[in-house]
């Protein structure tokens, strides 16, 4: 069974770069960020359902030097300038061989979000692009969808187990019923909805 099965959706989570925006390597230039196809339309469908919507990063840059908690934050601005607010921000500086509990595939980001939330880990999806997002969301118990970018291994895609196109057809299949969720879905045009109605409940936003 899922981890989701059975529950009700409270919020999505998002990978950030190669997944709401196209992934520029260690990029502190609010300048260069660029939204991913489809993220706008993708989290407005949330947001108007009063689903609570997070980002978690891994962020290493800040870690080898290259990049500053100021130039991460201030790419982060930038995003939630272009795709709104952001319920709960997460970023794990350090680098892989740190070992830290934060950095994906662990699920220390997952779960930190899920205590800010107050939601249980199976009420929260985490959407990805790449093969650790998914496992950080199967160990904290939550849902995990892919959503291949060029850069994506195609082990990544077989190991999956949710696969959706783009950043639409992923929302589609997390509103869709139980009974009527495919694991991989074709592309789908996204919809007009309204302008969001929703007032967040809980805002920890962690950069």
């Amino acid at each position: 069974m899922e981890p989701s099965a059975g529950r009700v959706l409270g919020a999505v989570l998002f990978d950030r770069d190669g997944t709401l925006i196209h992934d520029v390597p260690y990029n502190g230039d609010p300048a260069r960020v660029r939204p991913m196809p489809s993220a706008r339309e993708a989290l407005r469908c949330l947001r108007v359902r009063g689903l609570a919507t997070g980002v978690l990063s891994n962020q290493s840059g800040i870690g080898r030097g290259i990049l500053t908690l100021e130039q991460v934050a201030a790419v982060n601005v930038r995003v939630e300038q272009l795709l709104g607010p952001f319920d709960v921000w997460g970023i794990c500086p350090h680098r892989a061989e740190d070992r830290c509990a934060c950095r994906k595939p662990a699920p220390g980001l997952i779960r930190r979000a899920c205590r800010q939330l107050r939601l249980a880990p199976a009420e929260v999806a985490y959407v990805g692009d790449i093969g650790s997002d998914v496992e950080a969301a199967q160990a904290a118990g939550a849902r995990g969808i892919l959503v291949p970018t060029s850069e994506t291994l195609q082990t990544e895609v077989e190991a999956a187990p949710e696969v959706a196109p783009d950043l639409w057809s992923a929302v589609q299949l997390l509103l869709a019923a139980p009974s009527e969720r495919p694991t991989h879905l074709p592309p789908a045009a996204p919809q007009a909805v309204s302008a969001p109605v929703w007032k967040a409940a809980v805002r920890g936003q962690v950069r």
